[in-house]
Order: C-alpha cells, then structure tokens, then sequence
C-alpha cells in the first residue's frame, strides 16, 4: 500500500498554494480526483509525523499548515502534489519514502509540470516581445480645433481667403518617441509621427505659411500624392554618445539640426502655439533643417561650442537632386558658441544655407518666394533668456534677433523675381532680418498653468539686390493660458494676430489682416 500523503508538506512554498488551488482538478484528468479530498482522519497523525521527520532529515523547510474553517487541517491531493514538486527542488536526491511519494502523485506532478513548461513558454514570448529595459516609450497627441478671420481693405483678397481658409477646422497630431541607451550615456532616438493639418491655414496652406502651428505636421509622400494626412511617418532617426572631455557626437539618417546643439536659448513657449515662436527670434538661423546630418558639439561649465551639418536631400543619389555634401543636398552648416545657467542663457549662431530647398520657412512670402531662388543665404542670430527663481509677477524673458544676407549664383539672377513693378534681379532679397519677444508667467491661477505671450517680426526683406526695402513690414502677436487639468493632459486656447501677412505682396494701398483662434488638447503619456 503507498505511503500517505505527508500533511506538512502543504505550506512548504506559497507560490504553489496559489497554483494548486487555482489549478483545481481538469475535467480530463479522469484519474485524478477533482476535488479537495482530506487525508483519511485515522492516518492523519501517522503521516505527519512520518513528514516531520522526513522534512528534518532532509532541511526541507515548512510553515504552519493551513486549517478549515472548524479549525481541522486538510490536505487534498493537488495540494499534497504542488507542495512535493517544490519540496523537490529543494531536497537532497530522493530517498525511499520520497520516491513512494513521487510514485502516489505521479499524476498530479505531471500535470502540474505541464502547466508550468506551459506558463514559462509564455514568459519567454513576453519577454521576447518586450522593450529592452533600456528602452523608454513615450509620446504625445494634440487635438488642435481653429478658425481663421480676415479683415482689411483688400475686399477681394478678403473674400478669397474667407471663402478658402475661413472654416474652422478639427485637426490632430500624434508623437511616438523611442529612446534607448546601450550604457546609460549614449541615446538612440526614433520618432514616428502622424498628422493632418497641411490643408488647413494652421498647416501653412495659406495665405502665407506665418500661420502654422509648432504641432502642424503631415508627411510628404512625394510626387503626384496631392493628400497624405494620416500618414505614420518617421520623424527622426538618431544616434547621440559622448566621445569624452565634454564632447557629444550625433550622427543620423533623420535628424533635426536643433537636435545637435548644446544649447537652446529659449525657454518661449511652455505651450507652443505659432511655429516662428519657437525658433528663438532667428527663424534663418534656427532653420530646423531635417534630414541625414552629422553634429559635434563640446559642453564644460555651462560654455558650449555647436557644429552639424544636415542635408534635407541626403539620401538622393542623383547629384543633380541631392545627395550628402553636394550642391543640391538642400544643406545647411551650422556653428553655435553659447553660455547657459540655470537663470539665464546666451547664444550667437551661423548658418550657411542653401537656397532652392524650403528651409527657411518663417518668412513672409515675398522673401520665401527670393530665397527659393538658387544662391546662398548666411545667416547670424543672437538669442538668449531670463527666468525668475520661483514663479510670481515676473514672467520669463526670451529674445531673439536675426540677420541674414542671401546671394544668388548666375542661374538665380537671370531668373530673378517682381516686386512692386521691379523686375529681374533687382526684385531679388539680399538682406533680411527677424526678431521675436516672447514673455510668460509660470503657476498662473493655479500650479501647472502657464499664461504666454509674443510679439515680433517673421523674415521680411530690408534691402532689394535693386535698392529699396521692398516694403516687406509684418507683425505677428499671440496670445495663450495652457491650463494643466491633469500631470498628463493640458488644454490650451489661443489667439494669433498677422498685421500684413502678405508682407511686400499685399496690394498697394490696401490693407489686409488675419486673425486665429484655436484651443489645443495635448496629452502626454
């Protein structure tokens, strides 16, 4: 006859309490019983003192055996099997009694043992699945919901731009941000992004592109795709590590030129709203040029020193229409010396770029229509801030002025342009400048909420290659309260003004404005 079920044996490991139990006996498991079955009352003592001396023998540990609820100890034969398979793992090889044992359970403890091949076959493919636990995920989604009106003396222009822009729209844009470090230093960052804002003002379809939002995003899928919205596109692809002595590298196939430098010298906007708001004042400058790049920069004691080049076109291999390091490459080279602490901040910057590729965008469209014109742009911005120690009466300050001088190669000066009855090269841009002010005011009727504002001047041309300024004058305000609902969700409503968004192409003696009104929701997860 088989030895008893030893009755200590239960509470040997708790884990295997809760998979007996929540095991029960299978239906198809006919052999086995199906039920909680207590030991036979007469072989109780018998058994658990033959258990207590096997359990000495053998260091295999126990807790109190659990009782019913009038207080007798029971014991069924999953339960009894659970705790044998555990006991097992913890036990010398098996002796005669433990052998009778294994032998009187051998059913259950080889459906127990499926289950648990089972439950690790399924721990692998999760943690086969998984993110590296040097990989973060994080993201963003905006509801941007808007309208536009237009005012002015120009009736038909008005008119026009009512009938074109003057609906309101409801319009989103999705980040997905990936980052992972292989020794805690170095980063690999991969966006993927979505967004259908390009038909609307808020995207840059019109009037001019001074309307468009920081959240305005759509991919370009290219030649004859008239609509790509809802497109899932990669936004950026990067890899950043230190070299050493205060230096990073940066090297990518889709990398932003503001990705590669040390310094930002702006604290404008906590809650972004216009694009041009966020290119601290030097819109030429800081030309956020995306594509293949490379970036260098050195940071010791708050001084930093910049470098990268990116090439919108970097991944063509028709010279003709791009390439990295070519003519066409749509490049821009870019070099920034900067102090930063923890209150205020300091930059001056170059940027060489070229013409013809769309990288200046924060323009009025008389100069974005120039710079298109083959040639160089150089461009010098000096940006920097102030922020008070805690929150109160005084808002942050940030500033931003910038400078740029664009010639043109003999192909762009036989082309030339218009302006104002000008035509040939002497409609062409050769100077322009840029300036911004951006003010806010952090905890403003309550912790989290931050109200903003700016006021300042897009790329508007201030000499002709001709002479003359070419009238190109624009101002451009905002205004907005983000209000913190939650640490994870903010809702902000908005205003714009653009004093003359046609800048130099605004008819003669007319007058012609553009108002904006829109209340964003982002979540941040």
């Amino acid at each position: 006859m088989p030895r008893p079920v030893p009755l200590g044996l239960l509470s040997l490991v708790p884990w295997s309490l809760a998979v007996a139990s929540a095991a029960g006996a299978p239906a198809t498991a006919a052999p086995v019983e199906a039920a909680p079955v207590a030991a036979p009352s007469e072989t109780i003592a018998r058994t658990e003192a033959a258990l207590t001396d096997l359990m000495a023998s053998q260091g295999c540990r126990t807790n109190r055996l659990p009782t019913t609820a009038g207080g007798q100890r029971a014991l069924s034969r999953w339960n009894a099997a659970a705790m044998l398979q555990a006991c097992l793992q913890q036990l010398a090889p098996a002796t005669g009694d433990l052998q009778q044992l294994q032998h009187e359970l051998a059913a259950e403890l080889a459906v127990l043992q499926g289950q648990l091949g089972n439950e690790q076959a399924r721990l692998r493919a999760l943690e086969a699945a998984a993110f590296s636990t040097t990989t973060t995920l994080s993201g963003q989604a905006s509801f941007v919901l808007g309208t536009n009106a237009f005012s002015g003396s120009a009736a038909g222009l008005v008119q026009q731009n009512r009938q074109a822009f003057g609906a309101a729209s409801f319009s989103y844009d999705l980040q997905l941000i990936a980052d992972t470090s292989f020794n805690g230093k170095d980063l690999l960052r991969t966006t993927l992004r979505a967004g259908n804002l390009a038909s609307s003002s808020f995207g840059g379809a019109g009037p001019s592109n001074l309307s468009t939002l920081a959240a305005a995003f759509q991919e370009n899928c290219g030649f004859n795709v008239s609509n790509c919205g809802n497109a899932l596109a990669i936004d950026r692809a990067f890899y950043q590590f230190p070299l050493g002595a205060g230096f990073t590298a940066t090297i990518g196939g889709r990398v932003e030129q503001d990705d590669m430098l040390a310094l930002w010298p702006s604290v404008y906007p906590a809650s972004a709203v216009l694009d041009l708001f966020t290119l601290a004042g030097t819109p030429a400058a800081y030309s956020e040029n995306l594509g293949a790049g490379v970036g260098l920069w050195w940071a010791r004691r708050g001084f930093s020193i910049s470098a990268n080049y990116v090439a919108a076109s970097g991944n063509a291999g028709n010279a003709g229409q791009g390439g990295f390091g070519t003519a066409n490459a749509g490049a821009t080279g870019t070099v920034q010396v900067g102090y930063g602490h923890k209150a205020w901040a300091v930059a001056a910057v170059y940027t060489r770029l070229q013409n013809t590729n769309g990288l200046i965008g924060a323009a009025s469209p008389f100069t974005t229509a120039s710079l298109s014109v083959p040639g160089t742009t150089e461009a010098f911005g000096l940006s920097g801030y102030w922020q008070p120690s805690r929150a109160g009466w005084w808002p942050s300050i940030s500033a931003g002025w910038g400078l740029n001088s664009t010639t043109y190669s003999s192909r762009g000066l036989s082309s030339g342009l218009s302006n104002s009855g000008t035509g040939g090269s002497n409609g062409l841009v050769a100077t322009s400048q840029s300036w911004a002010v951006g003010l806010q005011w952090s905890d403003v009727l309550g912790k989290g909420n931050v109200l903003g504002m700016a006021v300042g001047q897009p790329i508007v041309a201030t000499r002709l290659v001709g002479g003359g300024d070419g009238q190109d004058s624009n101002l451009v305000a905002e205004w907005w309260y983000r209000l913190q609902v939650s640490d994870r969700i903010a809702v902000t409503p908005a205003l714009f003004l653009l004093s003359r968004p046609l800048g130099a192409d605004t008819p003669a003696g007319e007058q012609f404005r553009q108002f904006g009104a829109l209340i964003t929701t982002s979540f941040q997860f």
